[in-house]
């Protein structure tokens, strides 16, 4: 069965810094593309940074409003994903997801160029908040 779980989420200052974990149960992270995206109150999913497995071709892909800021990895040898946030913003401040990259029936080893690639199966979120 496969399964997500997300952790790492908190309280955090206006410029400080949080790093989200994805750990994967059922399959193995290695040879497939993790995305992240998150979700704030009352707006639309929003797509954060994409990576494809390191079979494909390894690349990172992340949203401008992201970028420079968030980095993505991951560690094969644990099952996990995680994305490191620094620089955080108010605007941060959402529940956030890891999720595999579908296409119909096939989960991809690559985002595909995006760094919000459609997602397939994703855990129940963690949360950030990013205030004073």
């Amino acid at each position: 069965q496969v399964q997500l779980v997300e952790s790492g989420g908190g309280l955090v200052q206006p410029g400080g810094s949080l790093r989200l974990s994805c750990a994967a149960s059922g399959f193995a992270l290695d040879f497939y593309a993790i995305v992240w995206f998150r979700q704030a109150p009352g707006k639309e999913r929003e797509g954060v940074s994409c990576i494809s497995s390191s079979d494909a071709d390894g690349n990172t892909y992340y949203a401008d409003s992201v970028r420079g800021r968030f980095t993505i990895s991951r560690d094969n040898a644990k099952n996990t994903v995680y994305l490191k946030m620094d620089s955080l913003k108010p605007e941060d401040t959402a529940v956030y997801y890891c999720a595999t990259v579908q296409d119909g029936e096939r989960t991809r080893p690559d985002c595909g160029g995006s760094y919000y690639p459609n997602p397939g199966y994703w855990g129940q979120g963690t949360q950030v908040t990013v205030s004073p």
